[in-house]
């Protein structure tokens, strides 16, 4: 048994990277679909939606821009959230353009020393959130056919993002003081009409580099779900929560949405004329953590600047809680 754990340890990715591949030949007629859905997806909303706002965070940060933005709003930033007035553009951009710009920006701001190590944990654990167009167009007006319900879910989204902010404020000591008036006068913040074509394509470089990413991981994870349904997996997890008193119809969202947040809210607002107050709790929830696909998008954006993930999951999970929590007052 212990050379069988030792073994599985060594060769569990294989395995599973080789079940995977093997799963792509037994469903290949469902996992094309299921591909063609994840492009269409990410084609369509995705990519529109999220390209303009990378190009323009990209932008802002060759700017002075954060700079000013710092000092406007440090005398708020520091007391509540223990960061830098800088960070703030993580937070507003953050929240208005959805997943995951909040991590872009979180390491754009490290990568040109503006916040240190543990002041982008601190930010990575609340400044990636669903976008308003997600919540109010797609979940609440077409899902749920409820603009009220969408706004709900939005301000529940939102308020819980800033109670996660406030929580981990005492998330580590951070010794490192970084003196961000530098900035202010660095030449990279200013920009010359000379070096203007030079900056918009970079920016659109790594804006497509990024975009690209996500899209990948959008098709694979609908390819995944895909096989899951199929194999009979989602099935025997379903049934084996069943014995625990969760019934099926809400466990498939739950799980579904565990993995990919869309996919998932889709199945739960279809339990909305049925079961209307679990169905908008079940959303709230999987709309604060966001799915694991979500989270290997940010992993592999702030992996390349050495920031945890672990603060992510943490601010993640708490702010799922929290639009829970927020949404049952609200009701």
């Amino acid at each position: 048994m212990k050379f069988f754990v030792i073994s599985l340890k060594k060769n569990g990715f294989m395995i599973i990277f080789l079940l995977f591949t093997l799963s792509l030949l037994l469903f290949s007629s469902t996992n094309l679909i299921a591909a063609q859905d994840g492009l269409a997806l990410w084609a369509t909303s995705v990519l529109p939606t999220l390209f303009p706002f990378f190009i323009a965070t990209e932008l802002l940060c060759q700017t002075n821009f954060v700079n000013l933005l710092g000092k406007w709003l440090n005398p708020i930033m520091k007391p509540i959230f223990n960061v830098p007035g800088e960070s703030a553009i993580a937070i507003i951009l953050g929240t208005i353009s959805g997943y995951p710009v909040g991590a872009k920006i979180v390491c754009n701001l490290k990568k040109q020393n503006i916040i240190s190590k543990i002041e982008a944990e601190r930010l990575i654990a609340y400044t990636n959130n669903s976008g308003p167009l997600f919540i109010l167009g797609t979940v609440g007006i077409s899902m749920f056919a409820n603009k009220k319900i969408g706004i709900l879910l939005l301000i529940s989204h939102i308020l819980a993002s800033l109670c996660v902010g406030y929580v981990f404020h005492f998330w580590k000591k951070d010794h490192i003081k970084i003196d961000t008036s530098i900035f202010q006068t660095s030449s990279t913040a200013l920009i010359k009409i000379s070096d203007l074509g030079e900056i918009i394509g970079n920016a659109i470089k790594n804006a497509i580099t990024t975009i690209l990413t996500i899209g990948g991981f959008v098709v694979l994870f609908s390819v995944i779900i895909s096989i899951f349904n199929h194999s009979g997996i989602m099935h025997i997890i379903t049934t084996i929560l069943s014995y625990w008193g969760i019934s099926e119809t809400i466990s498939l969202p739950v799980i579904t949405g565990l993995l990919e947040v869309t996919n998932g809210v889709s199945l739960s607002s279809a339990l909305y004329t049925t079961m209307p107050t679990f169905s908008i709790f079940i959303s709230a929830f999987l709309l604060g953590f966001g799915g694991l696909s979500v989270l290997l998008q940010v992993y592999s954006i702030i992996a390349k600047e050495g920031i945890s993930i672990k603060p992510y999951f943490y601010g993640k999970f708490l702010q799922a809680i929290f639009s829970t929590v927020l949404i049952y007052l609200f009701i």
